[in-house]
């Protein structure tokens, strides 16, 4: 058709003699040309899309489309932190991802993948522009784009381990077809250390400064055990930049909280009352099954094993090598109108606003009445638990709730992708892995986290006159071996960041991902009486990486490699 169109307007040129040589080139309606673009505004244009392939909202997106944002969520439940949740027959591909049975042609790894891709594309769309540009200073864009294109990249390579990388000039010449031999590492180096030139270190939400490249790129020295470079960088983060912890651990996960002192960098989520593509749609599963906004669809479900973990000792102190010992009371196998008891032992105050459990208040909402919220049946393998950091707190609903196409719930809350706790304790991890270990440093910082836990204000009881459980925590009086500093600060990310996404990249980073969830996939079939975790298979080596997805590299025609193992 549109051949005939321009075979046509060729015609009556020729009759009039009256078209230039360029006629044919007719831009798409309601779009904007590279010259059109080639100014602050159109920098600023290109940079905003940038920042919102965060989200995994975008055009074209392959692949399941709740695993593309940056939150992480369904990475845990590879891990000992989460189960898939809901019914064990509800999204096949999940279940597989949770029970190690993985396909290379899943839905799930070829969602981030694309996401990813998409946001690495976005940012080269920006120094593209920017580099045809003569006048102006485009320094503090440059620095934000490079820095969004490290980011992507980091995230790339946490997943999949061998990735290509396009470059600007790929991007112009269209050259995406690029062979995957191994790491990037230095490619995601380099943006960041590009990125801190350029930046400057005014703090403006949802965007990029010095001080967040300067904590991103101790990440990616930190994930290459490059101890001493880490700790150089993350210790000036925490000492000199203007942020901090808030007082309150929950401002993290709600409305009242957001870019708080605590936020870092963040996915600036929103809702409103009608379709929402601001909000959190990639999250939208993870609410109760039920509930008490009758929710959908009861996904990401905390484990037992998790719950453990927040168990103390009677002195404050966690239970860092016998916490799976002893289990948490939970009301697995117990319909809400049967009498049960809840835990009455020493917990970390943190397990109540990480975790649903039943007698507990839910976010304001009321007592959790157990089973009435949980979709899954109890021959399914989720347990009895929901998430909260994902959810809305009762007196926020109207500023957070917004709704999808299906009437599904696109939460507002926004989610930090770096906060400063996550900041301290690898700083923590850094000063006792360093050439000159300094623990007493690391005790400071592992403490600071601590003490604000004990601190804070604890979820109360119904009656709202005193606590809901038996809260215990206390700092620890001293690190006495580097052995003990190693095990404290690993502890204490899962005690702190439970349910954010980043435990399977912690498991996998420090070498222990086989031996961990192992053990939990054995341990968690005896404390839920599970008879079925026959279906999980068991963790090799190869599950240290997410696998290539099947359609990139038939796409590629055999440029793209497969991981080891797939």
């Amino acid at each position: 058709m549109k051949k005939n169109i321009i075979y046509s307007i060729s015609l009556t040129c020729m009759m009039l003699g009256a078209c230039s040589d360029d006629f044919t080139n007719i831009a798409p309606t309601g779009a904007l040309s590279d010259e059109a673009l080639q100014n602050a505004t159109g920098v600023d244009l290109k940079l905003t899309a940038a920042y919102s392939a965060m989200d995994g909202e975008r055009i074209g997106r392959l692949g399941e489309g709740t695993a593309a944002g940056a939150d992480n969520w369904w990475t845990d439940v590879v891990s000992d932190d989460a189960h898939r949740g809901s019914t064990d027959g509800d999204n096949t591909e999940l279940f597989q991802v949770e029970t190690l049975d993985w396909q290379t042609g899943s839905g799930w790894f070829l969602g981030r993948w694309s996401a990813l891709y998409g946001g690495v594309n976005s940012a080269n769309a920006v120094l593209s522009l920017i580099s045809t540009i003569p006048e102006g200073d485009f320094s503090q864009q440059l620095g934000e784009a490079t820095f969004l294109r490290g980011y992507y990249n980091f995230e790339l390579q946490k997943f999949y381990g061998n990735v290509p990388f396009i470059s600007v000039e790929n991007f112009d010449n269209l050259e995406f077809n690029q062979p995957n031999p191994g790491p990037v590492w230095a490619q995601i180096e380099a943006d960041f250390l590009t990125a801190i030139d350029n930046l400057g270190p005014e703090v403006v939400n949802g965007r990029a400064n010095s001080w967040i490249a300067k904590a991103f790129l101790g990440k990616a020295y930190l994930y290459q055990e490059k101890w001493d470079e880490a700790f150089t960088l993350l210790n000036e983060v925490v000492t000199t930049s203007p942020y901090s912890l808030n007082a309150e651990y929950v401002n993290n996960f709600n409305f009242v909280g957001e870019n708080s002192s605590e936020s870092m960098f963040a996915i600036q989520y929103v809702s409103d009352d009608g379709r929402s593509f601001n909000g959190n749609g990639t999250g939208t599963l993870n609410f109760p099954g039920g509930g008490p906004l009758g929710t959908c669809c009861g996904f990401y479900q905390p484990t037992q094993d998790l719950v453990n973990a927040y168990q103390t000792d009677g002195s404050g102190q966690p239970l860092l090598d016998t916490f799976a010992d002893t289990d948490v009371a939970n009301d697995y196998g117990i319909e809400s109108a049967d009498d049960f008891a809840p835990h009455t032992g020493p917990l970390d105050p943190r397990l109540d606003y990480t975790v649903s459990r039943r007698g507990i208040d839910y976010n304001g909402f009321g007592l959790n009445p157990g089973k009435e919220w949980i979709r899954a049946t109890f021959a399914d393998v989720s347990g009895p638990y929901l998430p909260k950091k994902n959810v809305y707190q009762a007196d926020e609903v109207d500023a957070n709730r917004g709704t999808g196409g299906w009437g599904s719930d696109w939460s507002g809350i926004n989610y930090n992708v770096m906060r400063f706790a996550d900041v301290l304790l690898m700083t923590a991890e850094a000063a006792v892995e360093k050439s000159a270990p300094d623990l007493a440093l690391a005790l400071e910082y592992v403490n600071s986290v601590r003490n604000r836990a004990k601190n804070m204000t604890y979820v109360q009881n119904e009656a709202g006159d005193g606590n809901a459980a038996n809260y215990q925590i206390e700092p620890y009086s001293a690190f006495a071996s580097q052995e003990f500093a190693r095990k404290a600060v690993r502890f204490e990310r899962r005690l702190e960041l439970g349910m954010e996404g980043h435990r399977l990249f912690d498991l996998r980073r420090w070498g222990v991902a086989q031996e961990v969830i192992n053990a939990y996939i054995a341990n968690e079939a005896a404390d839920i009486n599970q008879s079925d975790y026959s279906r999980f298979r068991a963790y090799t080596e190869k599950f240290d990486l997410f696998p290539i997805p099947v359609n990139a590299i038939d796409q590629s025609g055999g440029v793209l490699d497969q991981n080891p193992g797939y």
